[in-house]
């Protein structure tokens, strides 16, 4: 029962007693009966007053606190006069301004967070009290070629990429750096802070391979620029001399013959090292617009020799919006030929290789049913002078990687399931 119930039942009781004495003695006294009349009239009025100046700040209590329920901290109140009534409502505005100023300062707060996790230069994953992942920021979406919708609400378990697969495992506190494909390496760290008395989970993400490479390259780039040296020098003093002795007219068919050969091998070793040489002088990119299906096609067509004679098909698969992206043309060329003439060989004879661009990512798939890569290489695959060829170089895939990352793009190989491999290239 409401306080303002009882009150009334209360006052009322006592003036029904009041009025029912007061006709017990209207026949003895009426002069009593008169004045108690005007008793009983006056401590109604006052007891009105007292209830009105009683229940009104319960009033305004009561609604102060739906306004703070539905958290509409706007709603002050005026001073009445009234001392009580003043001071009640000096403490209640007092405590509206403190928490208007303190939901101000959150929501500053929780805006700067959002502006700042979604625009990091390192990848951030939000997850609730389950590990279920909330929140992506663009950077991680990037970084792992992933939409935020495919991973929302989601346990990194459940996710079949290989990065969450790996941070799935990661213990609170713990920072771990992950090589996927042998090309892209992350540096991990997974980290917590307490919400309304529960741990929440984030995982940050730094992308490693810029920096790697770099180091990489500039360490074997000294090597390749020593060995190219030495052999450029040895090789033009030789042939030489090769030359004049060849030139001479008393060598015997043989010796000729003999000096001839030698002369052949300098030639391919100075190639030789003219390849790995390439990788080191390789040029800055000159961007131009490019139509990637139409290189694609020019490329294929290109070719399209070599793979009818081991019976492989080409396929295409292009989206229906033109994939056009800022590149050098003979560059982006000579990428396609190499994972073309990669995807031949792993084929061998009769088989598929399709070419495929998609808009939503922006990528290229280049899809070949060959032997795939076999377990265990994968991370070596684009490590320089790594071949899985009798007489391979390494050359390869160093290059691809070199231009395609001074492109400032992606690229990934994988052996998806038996007869589908697959080059990724993201723009």
């Amino acid at each position: 029962m409401k306080l303002s119930t009882k009150f009334i039942s209360f006052i009322v009781i006592i003036h029904l007693v009041a009025v029912g004495l007061s006709l017990y003695i209207f026949k003895k006294e009426p002069l009593f009966f008169i004045a108690s009349e005007v008793f009983i009239m006056l401590s109604l009025f006052i007891a009105w007053q007292l209830y009105n100046e009683m229940i009104q700040p319960l009033n305004l209590l009561m609604t102060g606190v739906e306004a703070i329920k539905d958290r509409d901290f706007n709603v002050k109140f005026l001073k009445t006069g009234k001392y009580e009534m003043d001071r009640l409502i000096e403490i209640y505005n007092q405590m509206i301004d403190q928490l208007r100023t303190e939901r101000t300062r959150q929501e500053e707060q929780h805006f700067f967070l959002e502006k700042l996790i979604h625009t990091s230069p390192t990848g951030i994953l939000m997850m609730d009290f389950d590990e279920n992942i909330t929140a992506i920021n663009p950077k991680a979406q990037a970084m792992l070629s992933i939409q935020a919708d495919a991973v929302l609400h989601r346990a990194l378990s459940s996710i079949q990429h290989p990065v969450l697969q790996a941070l799935s495992h990661l213990k609170t506190g713990e920072s771990r750096t992950i090589n996927f494909n042998g090309l892209e390496t992350y540096k991990c760290q997974k980290a917590h802070f307490m919400d309304r008395g529960f741990p929440r989970y984030f995982i940050m993400l730094e992308e490693l391979t810029t920096e790697i490479l770099a180091a990489e390259k500039n360490a074997y780039g000294k090597v390749i620029r020593m060995m190219a040296h030495e052999v450029n020098n040895s090789v033009g003093a030789v042939n030489s001399i090769l030359d004049t002795t060849i030139s001479l007219e008393q060598n015997q068919p043989d010796v000729t013959e003999a000096l001839q050969v030698a002369r052949d091998r300098n030639e391919n070793l100075n190639q030789f090292m003219r390849r790995f040489a390439d990788v080191v002088r390789l040029p800055i990119p000159h961007k131009e617009p490019l139509n990637i299906s139409a290189l694609v096609m020019k490329t294929a067509s290109l070719m399209s020799s070599v793979a009818k004679r081991q019976q492989i098909r080409f396929e295409f698969n292009f989206s229906d919006d033109d994939v056009t992206i800022a590149a050098d043309v003979s560059q982006m060329e000579q990428v396609l030929i190499n994972v073309i003439k990669n995807a031949i060989e792993s084929i061998e004879n009769d088989g598929t290789i399709m070419f495929e661009t998609t808009h939503q990512p922006l990528q290229l798939l280049i899809i070949d049913t060959g032997k795939g890569i076999q377990k265990g290489i994968e991370e070596q695959l684009f490590s320089p002078f790594f071949s899985t060829k009798r007489n391979g170089q390494g050359v390869g895939l160093t290059l691809i990687r070199e231009i395609l990352v001074n492109h400032g793009f992606g690229l990934s190989l994988h052996t998806e399931q038996e007869g589908k491999t697959v080059f990724r290239v993201r723009f």
